[in-house]
């Protein structure tokens, strides 16, 4: 089943390599993936929520989900399972990003883009699709500049989707 999945994470990244990529996709995809670099847009975004008064509790509950999600992700299960990235396993691949060195799985950048769009959606309901949307092309990012798997980004879905799960558990308790 492993060697299944594997064979179809490799034949859509080729396809993603083959049709998509040229200079100024290049350019975008590099500019999307940098924000995510250590969840850094969505721990500023969290820290100016926080000084506002009217979104204080929205700014705590996207800092806790982005905790909680990066323990799970990075601290357990990237170490767990310890699966290589792309580019490692494809030499003809010349990355165009500074090679990451932890392990892929999950997306750390897809877990965290997405448990912040949950997190906003649920509490700025009219911007709920850019959320989405802007956590979606950095998953798509991953793909397109060969350090994450397909699968790897699902799981990065799942996993931010968890973590808000989990937060709001958290977050009914401390703030009711």
């Amino acid at each position: 089943m492993l060697e299944l999945i594997q064979s179809i994470d490799i034949n859509i990244l080729n396809v993603i390599r083959e049709n998509l990529t040229n200079p100024y996709m290049d350019k975008f995809m590099i500019l999307i993936s940098s924000l995510g670099n250590l969840g850094a847009i969505w721990i500023v975004l969290g820290i100016l929520l926080i000084c506002i008064k009217k979104y204080r509790k929205v700014g705590v509950i996207l800092l806790v989900s982005l905790i909680i999600t990066s323990i799970i992700g990075e601290g357990i299960i990237k170490n767990i399972v310890q699966r290589q990235r792309p580019f490692l396993l494809c030499p003809n691949i010349n990355l165009i990003i500074k090679a990451p060195i932890s392990y892929s799985f999950p997306s750390g950048h897809t877990a965290s883009s997405f448990v912040a769009a949950f997190v906003l959606g649920n509490y700025f309901k009219d911007k709920r699709y850019i959320f989405l949307i802007f956590a979606a092309l950095m998953g798509f990012s991953r793909m397109y500049l060969f350090v994450h798997y397909p699968s790897d980004v699902v799981a990065g879905i799942i996993l931010g989707f968890i973590g808000y799960k989990l937060t709001n558990i958290f977050s009914e308790k401390i703030f009711n």
